[in-house]
């Protein structure tokens, strides 16, 4: 995983490990408060929150399906911190569970033109992206999955037009019925789950960011506390991101340098941007809701810790910023 143009054979199929994962989410649809059609082409297309209620419980099960079947996403047994819900996360593979699976990365677009009505844009996440590899981040970490079944994850409030379920299929180089596509709305339970349970992702994303080297991160843990859904797509995903930018906690074990690990402690957490201690609502608006005008330096946890595998020595920076989380989600 050194991008030395060399795809690693030996790694896991993320799709492959997802594939039970699926299969367990069709099985329990209608305890999840989801609904699974299977198109006449064969394409699975699971809606968990458009036009049926969802669940948190799908939302994590659809968030250790986002991550490959490397990561574990549950519940938190108790309470802490003023506030009554917090998702806990862990992997042993994180480079792969939350990069080359679990990040939104893959930019899937169609014009009214191409969809003979409303344009269509989501950014797909999940393992089927490692099929694809569309994304520069797939030559950095020399990884291409072999699978003749997929899964995608599509935060939208409406299906894919078929242009767009056409390239995915020409991409993955799959046949509709090796597809599967799971439809999480950000306003709703499975998928306000799903996003916030990307708290480990955030962290290796920003450690990415910050050139620390992706293969010496060995293990990595987090929690973030999982708000209400919000009313509408806007204030769902300010909620999911305030979650994580100022709820957040992370712990990764890592290798390489202890000097490094210690720079990366410092580095990582959000309370480095300038834009820090503001509602990311507010701050969207401000920003004319254009992502790129943020600092990309508040896209990261509240609160790290980062433990060094050679020296044994563990280092934290950061915190928790719940008063404001209450204040922004907590009625007086």
């Amino acid at each position: 995983m050194r991008g030395a143009g060399r795809v690693n054979t030996d790694a896991p199929s993320v799709n492959g490990l997802a594939a039970p994962l699926l299969a367990q989410l069709v099985a329990q649809a209608d305890r999840l408060r989801i609904a699974v059609t299977r198109e006449a082409s064969g394409l699975t297309l699971i809606d968990a929150g458009i036009a049926v209620p969802g669940s948190i419980a799908a939302g994590l099960q659809i968030g250790a399906l986002c991550m490959g079947g490397l990561g574990e996403v549950r519940l938190a047994g108790l309470p802490r911190e003023g506030w009554p819900t917090w998702l806990q996360v862990r992997s042993s593979q994180p480079v792969l569970a939350c990069l080359a699976s679990q990040y939104a990365g893959w930019s899937l677009a169609a014009s009214k033109e191409e969809t003979g009505g409303r344009k269509f844009f989501a950014l797909g996440s999940g393992p089927a992206r490692a099929l694809a590899c569309k994304e520069p981040l797939f030559e950095e970490l020399a990884y291409r999955d072999r699978a003749d079944s997929g899964v995608l994850v599509l935060e939208v409030d409406r299906p894919p037009p078929p242009v767009v379920i056409d390239k995915v299929l020409r991409d993955c180089a799959l046949q509709p019925a090796g597809l599967a596509i799971v439809l999480t709305p950000t306003a709703s339970l499975a998928g306000t789950t799903q996003v916030v349970a990307r708290v480990l992702e955030v962290a290796l994303h920003r450690a990415h960011g910050l050139g620390f080297p992706l293969h010496h991160i060995l293990e990595g843990s987090a929690c973030a506390p999982l708000p209400a859904v919000g009313a509408d797509g806007l204030q769902a995903m300010a909620r999911t991101n305030d979650a994580i930018l100022y709820g957040g906690q992370v712990h990764l074990t890592v290798g390489g340098e202890a000097d490094a690990a210690r720079e990366l402690a410092l580095k990582l957490p959000s309370a480095n941007s300038r834009d820090h201690g503001r509602s990311f609502g507010a701050l969207f608006e401000a920003a004319g809701y254009d992502f790129y005008q943020l600092d990309g330096a508040l896209f990261a946890p509240a609160e790290v810790w980062v433990s060094h595998v050679g020296s044994g020595q563990t280092w934290h920076a950061g915190g928790l910023h719940m008063g404001l989380l209450r204040e922004l989600w907590q009625q007086a």
